[in-house]
C-alpha cells in the first residue's frame, strides 16, 4: 500500500512541477539536457556552439554589462550593442546642457570620437563550473543558517581566492542555486576601458516613454552601442588612450532576413532575480502588501518629477536617468499584481502545496519536510505584522532625498568626532558633487509634500517617529510650512549651503549638524526601523532562509521536475522559445511585429515621450529605409514567448542558427509576473528587431561606417 502511495502522489506531483513548453532561464553548462527538445523546437545548431570551453561558443560574445544588463559583440573590433536604458545612466554622466546627448543623440564617425565612459565594466563568462561539492561539504541541511553561512562564506572567500592565485588571469564568481542547494563558480574576464559609439536621442531610444514602458505593441529603438578596448596583450586594462579595440574570440552575426509567427528564438544573457518557487503565502505578501504599497508611494513621487521635469528642461536632465528607474519597477509591480489575481497564482500555488503534502506522508528521508510549509507560513505571517511600515518607511521616508541624505549627515557627525576630522569628512561625503549636479531642492520639497501625508495617512502611530509628530505639530499640522522651513534650514537642501558648511566644518560644527531637521528625521526614521521592524523581520527571514532552501530541497526530492532550472541570480543564463503574437483578454489587433508607420502615426510635438525626431520623419516620408525596409516601412520590434526579466536588458536575441535577430528591451505589462509565475499565455519579451537597429544605424545616424565592421546576412 506505502509503494502505491509513493507512485501516486509522485503522479500527482508531476503534474504540478512539470515546467511549460516556453518557461525556464537554463544554465549553459547543462544545455545538453536541453539539446532534444531545443531541436526540436527547432534549433539548427549543437548546443556545445551555444556554450563551450574552447573558446568557440556563443557565450563568448555575450558580455555582462555594467552591473545589471546584459550586452553582445557583434564585430571584430569589439563592437557592442545593448539596450539605450542600459546606457542611458552612464550617457548621463557624459551629457551636458551643451552636449545634450538625450535630446541629439550622439554618433561617433571615427574610433577617435568614441568617448571613454569611467567606472563601466564589461565582463565575458570564459567558462562555469559546479563547485557545489567544495562548499556544502559535510553540511547538514538542518545546520543553523548563521552557521552554515559563515562556513559557506569562507569557503567561498577561499576557493575564489585559490582561482585568483590560479594565473588564470580571470575573476571567479561563486553563487548559490536552487535556494543554496548548489553552487557555481562563474570566471570572467572583466574589461574597463569602454567607450561610446553610438547612442540614438530619446525621440528614438525611449520613444514611448513611461506611458509605453512595459507595454505592447512597442515602438521603442532602445539600443546603445558602445565598443571594448584592451592592452596591447588583448587583455583587460585601464584607460589609455592607446589602448586598442578588444578582439574577441567569437562575435555574432547579424541576420537581417526578418522574423515571422512561429520562428524559433533564444536570449543569452545575465537574467537579474526570479521567484518561481515561494510559498502561496508568500506569494499573497507580494501581491497584497509589498506591491501595492510600492505602487502607491510611487504615483506620489513620479507625479512630483514630472511635473518639475516637464516646466525645466535642466530638472528633466537632472532627474530623467532617476525618473526611468523608479518608473520601471512602479510599472512592472502594476503588471505583476494583475497578472497574479488574473491567473488565480495564489490558489494555484495553494494546489501544489497539497500535493506536496501528500507527498511528505509517505516520505522518510527528509523529516523536515512534513511541516516546512507551516513553519514558512507562520514566518510570513509574522513578518506581515510590520511589513507594511517598513515599505512606507523604504518609498515614502526615503522617498525623499533629502531626508534619505540624512545618511550622509549622520557619516559627517561621526566624523567630526574623530581624532582626525578633516580626513575623515572627506571620506564622508566622498560623491557629493555628482549628487546635487542632479539634485534639485524644489523638485524634492515636491515629493515631500506628497509623501509625507501619505507617510502619516498610512502607518499605524506605534510606527510614526516622535521625531516626525514633533517637527509636524510646530506648524500645527500643515505639511507645505513643514517642508518650506525644512529646505530653507536643512544644510543639505543645496549645494552651495552644503559646500559653505563643508568649507568651514570643524569639532565644533557639531551641535549645529546634529540640530539640522533632515538629519534628525532621518536618524528618528532609522532608530524606529532598527528597533520596532527590522528585529521582526530580520527574524523571520533568517528562518525562512533555512526554510526556503529545505523546502526547494524537498520539491526536488519529490519530483525529479522540480529541478527542472533554478530561479534567475545575475548569472548567465539561456532561454528558448518562438515568436509569438498575444491576445491576453480575448480578441485583440495586436500582432508578433510593429513598424515605423505605427510610431509616427502616435507622433505628438506636445508629449515629450512621443516627439519623432524630425529626420527619422523625413526619412519615413522619403521612404528612404535603405536596405532595412520595404518600399513602405520598417520593421522596428517583435514579441516572443523566452522566459526573461530584468538583467535580460539588452540580451541578444537569436534565431535557430545562433544569429542575432534582435536585442532583448522588454516585457508586456500582461506578464511581469513571470518573476513569480510563468503564464505561456500572457508572458512576453519584447526586442527591437536588428533590421531597425540597422536603419536608425545608418540612415539616421549616418553612422554607416559600423556597418563595415559587422557581418550581416539577408
Amino acid at each position: 500500500m506505502k509503494r502505491f502511495l509513493v507512485l501516486f502522489s509522485s503522479l500527482l506531483l508531476g503534474c504540478i512541477f512539470q515546467v511549460s513548453a516556453r518557461e525556464g532561464m537554463w544554465l549553459p553548462p547543462l544545455l545538453s539536457g536541453q539539446a532534444a527538445a531545443m531541436r526540436s523546437a527547432g534549433l539548427q545548431i549543437p548546443v556545445s556552439e551555444l556554450y563551450n570551453e574552447r573558446g568557440t561558443g556563443l557565450n563568448e560574445a555575450v558580455v555582462r554589462f555594467g552591473g545589471g544588463c546584459t550586452g553582445e559583440l557583434i564585430s571584430g573590433n569589439g563592437l557592442l550593442l545593448t539596450n539605450h536604458h542600459c546606457g542611458y545612466g552612464t550617457v548621463q554622466g557624459l551629457s551636458s546642457a551643451a552636449n545634450d546627448y538625450f535630446a541629439r543623440g550622439f554618433w561617433a564617425m571615427k574610433p577617435g570620437e568614441e568617448i571613454p565612459c569611467p567606472g563601466l565594466t564589461v565582463a565575458i563568462v570564459r567558462r562555469m563550473e559546479n563547485v557545489t561539492d567544495v562548499i556544502l561539504n559535510g553540511l547538514p541541511d538542518a545546520l543553523p543558517e548563521t552557521t552554515r553561512d559563515s562556513i559557506i562564506s569562507q569557503r567561498i572567500r577561499n576557493l575564489e581566492a585559490s582561482y585568483r592565485n590560479s594565473n588564470l588571469g580571470l575573476e571567479p564568481s561563486v553563487s548559490a542555486y536552487y535556494n543554496g542547494n548548489q553552487y557555481w563558480v562563474s570566471l570572467m574576464e572583466v574589461f574597463r576601458d569602454i567607450r561610446l559609439v553610438g547612442f540614438p536621442p530619446n525621440g528614438i531610444g525611449q520613444f514611448g516613454g513611461d506611458a509605453d514602458n512595459w507595454m505592447w505593441p512597442r515602438h521603442t529603438g532602445d539600443f546603445s552601442m558602445f565598443r571594448v578596448y584592451a592592452g596591447a596583450d588583448n587583455k583587460p586594462a585601464d584607460y589609455n588612450r592607446s589602448n586598442k579595440p578588444f578582439k574577441p574570440r567569437r562575435f555574432l552575426t547579424l541576420n537581417a532576413k526578418g522574423v515571422k509567427e512561429g520562428d524559433f528564438t533564444m536570449v543569452y544573457g545575465f537574467p537579474g532575480a526570479t521567484q518561481e518557487y515561494l510559498a502561496a503565502t508568500q506569494i499573497a505578501q507580494i501581491a497584497d502588501i509589498t506591491d501595492p504599497i510600492r505602487i502607491e508611494a510611487r504615483s506620489a513621487r513620479l507625479a512630483a518629477w514630472t511635473q518639475h521635469m516637464q516646466a525645466n528642461r535642466n530638472v528633466f536632465l537632472q532627474y530623467t536617468s532617476k525618473r526611468a528607474g523608479v518608473a520601471n519597477g512602479w510599472k512592472k509591480w502594476q503588471g505583476e499584481v494583475q497578472g497574479l489575481k488574473a491567473a488565480n497564482v495564489v490558489a494555484k500555488r495553494r494546489e501544489t502545496e497539497n500535493r506536496f503534502q501528500y507527498w511528505t506522508q509517505s516520505d522518510t528521508s527528509l523529516p523536515y519536510a512534513d511541516d516546512v510549509l507551516s513553519r514558512i507560513n507562520a514566518n510570513i505571517n509574522e513578518a506581515n505584522r510590520v511589513l507594511p511600515a517598513e515599505i512606507y518607511f523604504q518609498e515614502a521616508v526615503l522617498g525623499v532625498e533629502l531626508i534619505a541624505r540624512g545618511a550622509v549627515l549622520d557619516r559627517m557627525a561621526t566624523a567630526l568626532q574623530t581624532t582626525d576630522p578633516a580626513k575623515e569628512l572627506q571620506k564622508a561625503v566622498a560623491g557629493w558633487e555628482g549628487f546635487y549636479k542632479n539634485y534639485d531642492s524644489g523638485t524634492d520639497q515636491a515629493v515631500f509634500d506628497k509623501l509625507m501625508p501619505l507617510f502619516f495617512s498610512r502607518v499605524p502611530e506605534a510606527f510614526i517617529p516622535d521625531v516626525f509628530r514633533s517637527q509636524l505639530a510646530r506648524y500645527h499640522g500643515n505639511f507645505r510650512e513643514w517642508s518650506a522651513e525644512l529646505y530653507s534650514q536643512s544644510i543639505a537642501a543645496g549645494r552651495n549651503r552644503f559646500e559653505a558648511f563643508l568649507k568651514e566644518a570643524t569639532p565644533a560644527s557639531l551641535s549645529q549638524l546634529q540640530a539640522d531637521p533632515a538629519l534628525q528625521l532621518y536618524r528618528a526614521a532609522m532608530q524606529t526601523r532598527r528597533t520596532a521592524i527590522a528585529p521582526v523581520l530580520a527574524a523571520a527571514q533568517q528562518r525562512l532562509t533555512t526554510l526556503s532552501r529545505l523546502h526547494r530541497k524537498a520539491q526536488i526530492a519529490a519530483d525529479s521536475a522540480a529541478i527542472a532550472y533554478p530561479d534567475a541570480n545575475s548569472t548567465l543564463r539561456l532561454a528558448y522559445g518562438q515568436v509569438k503574437g498575444i491576445d491576453p483578454d480575448g480578441p485583440a489587433p495586436y500582432s508578433y511585429q510593429t513598424f515605423l508607420s505605427e510610431a509616427i502615426a502616435k507622433d505628438n510635438p506636445q508629449v515629450a515621450e512621443f516627439q519623432v525626431p524630425q529626420k527619422l520623419k523625413t526619412l519615413y516620408a522619403s521612404r528612404d529605409f535603405g536596405r532595412w525596409g520595404n518600399k513602405t516601412n520598417v520593421p522596428v520590434a517583435f514579441i516572443a514567448d523566452n522566459h526573461t526579466t530584468g538583467g535580460n536588458s539588452g540580451s541578444p536575441v537569436l534565431n535557430t542558427k545562433g544569429e542575432l535577430i534582435g536585442t532583448n528591451f522588454d516585457r508586456i505589462w500582461e506578464g511581469t509576473m513571470s518573476d513569480l509565475y510563468f503564464d505561456p499565455s500572457r508572458s512576453r519579451n519584447i526586442s527591437l528587431d536588428i533590421r531597425y537597429t540597422l536603419f536608425v544605424i545608418e540612415k539616421f545616424g549616418g553612422a554607416g561606417w559600423l556597418l563595415n565592421e559587422m557581418k550581416i546576412v539577408r
